[in-house]
């Protein structure tokens, strides 16, 4: 049976191309069905896309909304497994494999790959922090941050449709219990890290509006994902070498939580919002590939 992957896409004709030829393979056999609901785009992401292959599916919507291109993608699509996939982040179709065989096998509703950073023009700073954050625990139980999620036809019946929210990941998570949802084994996606501290703090700030916004709209839902940041830190505080990764770490954090309490505490814009530095990254890096190649 086919699986089914919706990709959101906002302006993204300089990365969408790389994202979806990850997924060709089984684009072109017919093992995985791709939905791309270009919303609000002013760009040729819709062509770029299309371009890859015949059978990609390409919606198109005036209105720049994650939650309603995810459920514009939802409606049209006809598998399961379900995987919901950043348009800037790279699955490759071994992946896809190994996250819908889990979820087939269950006894798993919800699914993610573990996150690969890739580090091309990222500063010092940007790296000291995705290392030390990805050696936290809450990070390494998954389903954070890897830019896509799975959820089993079951697991897709336990939400009507994705609310307007700006963390539909975070909320995606806090509906299912731990032993619910699972790091598919040898599953990767790979992120693009921002450039720069600027860029990174854009992207915790959103990240920490989301999480204010979800506490809010769904206080009993929300009160099993409470992380005790402190006492993550304190068994890694015992190495005097990760002392400036974690100084780096606090920085960005109390950054993040300042500027999302002063955006109204999480509520306000649910639109896209993004560093583009990464982006910019990514063109480089394949027109690099290109120039070694003539």
């Amino acid at each position: 049976m086919p699986v089914s992957i919706i990709i959101p896409a906002h302006n993204e004709e300089k990365v969408v191309a790389a994202t979806l030829t990850a997924l060709l393979p089984g684009i072109a056999d017919g093992s995985i069905e791709v939905v791309v609901v270009c919303n609000g785009c002013i760009d040729n992401t819709a062509g770029a896309a299309a371009a890859v292959h015949a059978s990609i599916i390409c919606l198109e919507t005036p209105v720049a909304s994650k939650a309603r291109a995810l459920n514009l993608g939802d409606n049209a699509a006809k598998w399961f497994p379900r995987i919901y996939q950043d348009a800037d982040v790279v699955l490759s179709l071994d992946s896809v494999n190994m996250i819908s065989r889990a979820l087939r096998q269950g006894p798993q509703l919800a699914a993610a790959p573990a996150m690969r950073m890739e580090y091309h023009d990222a500063s010092w700073a940007v790296r000291s922090y995705y290392e030390l954050w990805q050696q936290l625990p809450y990070v390494r139980e998954g389903m954070i941050g890897s830019g896509v999620y799975a959820l089993s036809e079951q697991g897709r019946r336990r939400f009507d449709s994705f609310p307007d929210v700006i963390a539909d990941d975070g909320y995606i998570r806090a509906l299912f219990r731990p032993h619910e949802r699972l790091l598919a084994e040898n599953s990767w996606s790979t992120v693009r890290a921002p450039e720069d501290l600027g860029g990174l703090i854009a992207i915790k700030t959103r990240s920490r509006r989301g999480r204010y916004q979800l506490a809010k709209k769904f206080p009993e839902m929300m009160k099993n994902e409470e992380k005790s940041y402190g006492k993550a830190l304190l068994p890694l505080a015992k190495s005097i070498s990760l002392w400036p990764k974690i100084a780096v770490y606090f920085y960005v954090n109390m950054a993040a939580r300042i500027l999302a309490r002063f955006h109204s505490g999480g509520e306000g814009n649910t639109t896209w919002e993004r560093d583009e530095s990464s982006r910019d990254s990514a063109v480089r890096q394949k027109n690099k590939k290109n120039g070694e190649m003539v």
